[in-house]
């Protein structure tokens, strides 16, 4: 079994991948292929992809029993200790809060305090 996952890619890129795989949501398609057809394809999706990001997950002969090949994706994948996993980079000085405020939220302040 073999699956692509696309995006920011162009229409032809997509037309060309539903010759071989099924599109089952945008930008995801899933097929079962023969080796050479899936080299072949990832060499014309990493040509045809431009600015956009390609991954794809495919049968392997190892413990986790799959592989990955990613193309301009912010995510990598590493061999560690024989499993791959996927490597998110952190961003440097990123806070874990989304806003800004640090401390109690108006809610908790008013139940903490007994306010209403």
């Amino acid at each position: 079994m073999t699956v692509i996952v696309v995006a920011a890619c162009p229409v032809g890129l997509r037309g060309h991948l539903t010759r071989w795989l099924l599109e089952i949501s945008p930008g995801v398609f899933v097929g079962r292929i023969s080796t050479r057809v899936r080299g072949l394809m990832w060499q014309r999706v990493t040509e045809m992809v431009n600015t956009g990001r390609a991954i794809m997950v495919h049968h392997a002969d190892n413990e986790q029993g799959l592989t990955f090949a990613v193309h301009a994706a912010e995510w990598i994948p590493v061999d560690f200790e024989g499993v791959t996993l996927m490597l998110r980079p952190s961003v440097e000085g990123q806070e874990h809060q989304s806003s800004g405020n640090k401390g109690w939220s108006t809610a908790g302040r008013r139940r903490r305090y007994g306010q209403r």
